[in-house]
């Protein structure tokens, strides 16, 4: 099973897909957003992390608690599920010595929702703001 997850971190991230990606995510995000902002804000709130990340799907992947499933809000087309920078570096998606970088590069979570991307042979870390109010 480690070996899922390291082939994951090892999956190509070139910038023309994730702005294939992004597009894709976005649409889709718009109708799942305030579902995982208070996500975000409950693991925060409650201790757990102050790192939430949220995997995003179309295949089932097993990292995280299954938040959302494919259909289940208002036709969304992605799984979502929540998990913690901590998970991710357990897992060694996150390598000990990227922790730092990782850390430095998360935009806050009050505005920004962290995805982890994961489709066939792409996954990648993506930030979406929250619709504003």
């Amino acid at each position: 099973m480690i070996e899922d997850y390291q082939a994951l971190s090892n999956a190509p991230n070139s910038p023309d897909l994730n702005g294939k990606y992004l597009g894709i995510i976005s649409s889709d995000f718009a109708l799942v957003a305030e579902f995982l902002k208070e996500a975000s804000y409950q693991i925060r709130s409650r201790g757990f992390s102050k790192y939430p990340i949220f995997t995003t799907s179309q295949n089932p992947v097993p990292i995280g608690q299954k938040l959302i499933g494919i259909h289940e809000m208002n036709g969304n087309q992605w799984n979502y599920h929540a998990s913690l920078m901590e998970e991710f570096i357990q897992r060694e998606i996150i390598a000990p010595e990227n922790i730092e970088v990782f850390q430095t590069s998360y935009k806050d979570p009050d505005e920004f929702c962290c995805l982890f991307v994961f489709d066939n042979d792409f996954a990648s870390f993506v930030y979406i703001p929250y619709p504003e109010d």
